[in-house]
């Protein structure tokens, strides 16, 4: 381990400390070189449909071309896409980026309200929507700058008769997909078309150049569009491939990507750092079908997998999951929220790979901090910076603290956001003037320079002036063989200024209050012990499977706490 001051982790021994930066100058450079170089490979799977680098490199042509020629796009222009993991996202990212545009990734979740605030925000000139969604879209349209609406259906890059099939199922049998009316809306395959034969012109792409605005509540206030550029996400994509470095082989891996794209951990972890080796992404477009999930894993040859904790548990608790065969698995990885640890030793016993945590933010494309991949089991750290990535633990001065303290975890490096978009003073209170980016995260060092999360700072519960971090309480309760999910948030307290509550979804349908109370006695000091113990059939999670503490405690303070 090199560290160049006591309170500051650089990158371990035997990785590199610098990336090549000078390799690549765009991201649609990996593309090109990828596509040429695994030109006959696989790129993307989708429910039994194949694209390979040559039809991505063919689509996505087409597609900016219909962008430039059809639309007269110009260069920094954004452009939204409003869909799950289906074929046509990725061609439509690369579409995007190979016209010189920006990429606008939007959840397809998203109400209208949150919808239009980000169509606004951004200034997009178009969107890209699957016809699940577009009624949302329909309803805010007419408040945005968007020109052009290019309407899709999950099927439609499926192929007859399968994508048929798909479509009229969805939309007669399941009922998913409610009316909407887009005047002059276009369908993907016709702008496709549109593309057709037209010579793509070469744009000048450089490390400078916002490739995506990725909207995130970030460290301070409402949404925000953080600024990644394609320098940013060529340095994650370079520092990535460092960190896997030989466990990797060029044209043989096969990663399953379950969270959705426009999550900027599968878009850089999956789709980008896989396309430069060469690998398939298996495109799972409803992972929360968690019966038809392990039959599409049973289906395929599968390497490496990304997810987030919910997601590791959801699939353990799944019947015939610790059936399938994990003999070519050599990579899972957690990020996105902690990685428990009873659902990582767990992992560990079905599988038999290890469940490798790492750290990221939309705000550095994703990742800092990862664990070396020759762990030989879970170790409940973040792990070590990334090469080329300095990260330091801070006061609330903005000072370094000592090896061990706890204090607000802050990143450097060439992976850090060129700033909120058109947000100036958001992005002053993120960034400092020495270029370190402020986390939000409480975090600490240990003496081999391996960082450790405590809590979110907005998390932490203060139980009569003693600092309880939800993390730690969820690890204990976690263990519990009768608890399925947990939750921990502090809800107000006369006495103690605030008590820890704990919100827990039964595995075992007999498990009581005083089940958990008489658990947490031997595991938890008194003040860290929950005061307030309720059970639900589900906890609320985000899209991609982040459990929202903030729901809870809102709720918990609309009635009392019991």
């Amino acid at each position: 381990m090199s560290v160049e001051k006591p309170w500051l982790g650089s990158y371990p021994a035997g990785v590199p400390a610098q990336i090549d930066m000078a390799e690549f100058s765009s991201i649609v450079a990996v593309l090109s070189r990828a596509c040429e170089k695994f030109r006959d490979r696989p790129a993307f799977e989708n429910m039994g449909r194949t694209l390979t680098y040559a039809d991505v490199d063919r689509l996505s042509a087409q597609f900016a071309n219909y962008l430039i020629h059809d639309l007269k796009l110009k260069k920094g222009e954004r452009v939204a896409i409003m869909l799950p993991n289906v074929l046509q996202y990725p061609i439509a990212i690369f579409g995007v980026l190979r016209a010189g545009l920006t990429v606008v990734n939007t959840n397809p979740m998203y109400t209208a309200r949150e919808l239009r605030h980000q169509l606004t925000d951004s200034g997009a000139s178009a969107i890209v929507v699957l016809d699940n969604f577009a009624h949302t879209l329909s309803e805010v349209l007419k408040d945005t700058q968007v020109r052009q609406v290019i309407t899709t259906g999950v099927g439609d890059l499926l192929g007859f008769p399968k994508g048929a099939i798909v479509n009229f199922v969805l939309k007669y049998v399941k009922k998913a997909i409610p009316d909407y009316r887009i005047d002059g809306a276009i369908r993907f395959k016709e702008a496709l078309a549109r593309g057709h034969g037209k010579t793509l012109p070469s744009i000048e792409l450089g490390h400078s150049d916002i490739a995506f605005l990725q909207y995130t509540g970030g460290t301070t206030g409402v949404a925000k569009g953080a600024m990644l550029t394609h320098g940013n996400l060529v340095a994650n994509m370079q520092q990535s491939s460092v960190w896997l470095g030989t466990n990797v082989k060029e044209g043989a891996e096969a990663i399953i990507t379950a969270l959705p794209l426009y999550h900027i951990f599968a878009l850089t972890a999956n789709c980008l750092v896989f396309m430069k080796f060469g690998g398939v992404n298996h495109l799972i477009t409803n992972p929360r079908d968690m019966p038809g999930f392990v039959k599409a894993l049973s289906e395929r040859r599968f390497t490496a997998i990304t997810g987030v904790n919910t997601l590791f548990n959801g699939l353990l608790n799944t019947p015939g999951f610790d059936q399938l065969d994990f003999s070519n698995l050599h990579l899972s990885l957690g990020g996105g929220m902690a990685v428990q640890r009873a659902v990582a030793e767990r992992w560990k016993k079905v599988t038999g790979c290890t469940l490798v945590e790492a750290y990221g933010l939309t705000e550095t494309s994703p990742a800092a901090c990862m664990n070396p991949l020759d762990l030989p089991e879970y170790n409940g750290s973040i792990g070590l910076p990334i090469s080329s990535t300095e990260v330091s633990i801070r006061d609330e001065q903005d000072q370094p603290l000592p090896l061990g303290e706890v204090g607000e975890l802050c990143i450097r490096g060439p992976q850090v956001m060129k700033g909120y978009w058109q947000r100036p003073e958001d992005t002053a209170k993120s960034i400092n003037p020495e270029g370190w980016l402020h986390t939000g995260d409480m975090a600490r060092m240990d003496e081999r320079g391996f960082f450790y999360i405590v809590d979110r700072k907005k998390d932490m519960i203060l139980v009569s002036g003693f600092n309880v971090y939800p993390n730690e309480i969820e690890d204990v309760i976690a263990t519990h063989p009768g608890v399925l999910e947990v939750a921990a948030v502090g809800v107000p307290d006369e006495k103690s200024g605030e008590a820890v509550k704990v919100v827990i979804v039964k595995k075992d349908p007999a498990l009581t209050a005083e089940d958990i109370k008489n658990h947490c006695r031997t595991e938890l000091t008194g003040y860290k012990q929950p005061r307030f113990i309720e059970f639900r059939t589900e906890l609320p999670k985000s899209n991609v499977g982040k459990i929202l503490r903030r729901e809870l405690r809102e709720s918990a303070a609309a009635a009392k706490p019991g």
